[in-house]
């Protein structure tokens, strides 16, 4: 039997292909940018005298990077799962388990955001020591990429509960 996507569904997916979009190319632009940074960093050292904001730049784009692609990790499904366990659910006792679990997982992602949010607010009055940049920039990574990872669970909650296909035993 053919996945037939629901119609509420396939726009929400395109959202999720729009933020897959621009997700992507950012966490390689900071690839990019942290290979340059460290490269500077390491030239200047050896050759010259070392220049001071390279360690601090590295450090924040390391902190992006890896926000931003375990929001992609988590849109491809390439976090760790244990799924022996679900998988030998009959298959109501199945669909039922995966519901359960995407909302664990959202519920955790919206706490994420608000406790992300209040830490970014806290952290406010802070300058990082070389660049002077307020540490509200580092930390907004926080709640932005849980808010994204959530939207990406919302939409495979919805997926789960509005496609039409149909959970069937197995046959024995």
């Amino acid at each position: 039997m053919p996945n037939i996507t629901h119609p509420l569904v396939k726009p929400l997916k395109q959202i999720e292909r729009g933020l897959d979009a621009i997700v992507q190319p950012v966490v390689f632009a900071g690839m990019v940018a942290l290979i340059g940074v460290i490269t500077l960093q390491i030239v200047s050292r050896v050759l010259f005298s070392a220049v001071g904001w390279t360690e601090e730049v590295a450090r924040f784009l390391l902190v992006w990077i890896t926000f931003l692609a375990a929001t992609l990790a988590f849109q491809r499904g390439r976090h760790i799962a244990v799924t022996f366990a679900v998988d030998a659910l009959p298959g109501r006792l199945r669909h039922v388990a995966r519901a359960v679990t995407i909302l664990t997982v959202i519920a955790f992602m919206v706490a994420l955001v608000v406790i992300g949010y209040r830490y970014m607010q806290v952290q406010s009055f802070q300058k990082s020591a070389s660049l002077r940049l307020s540490m509200t920039y580092v930390y907004a990574v926080i709640p932005l990429s849980a808010a994204v990872m959530g939207w990406y669970a919302l939409v495979d909650l919805l997926e789960l509960l509005l496609d039409d296909e149909r959970v069937e035993e197995p046959p024995q």
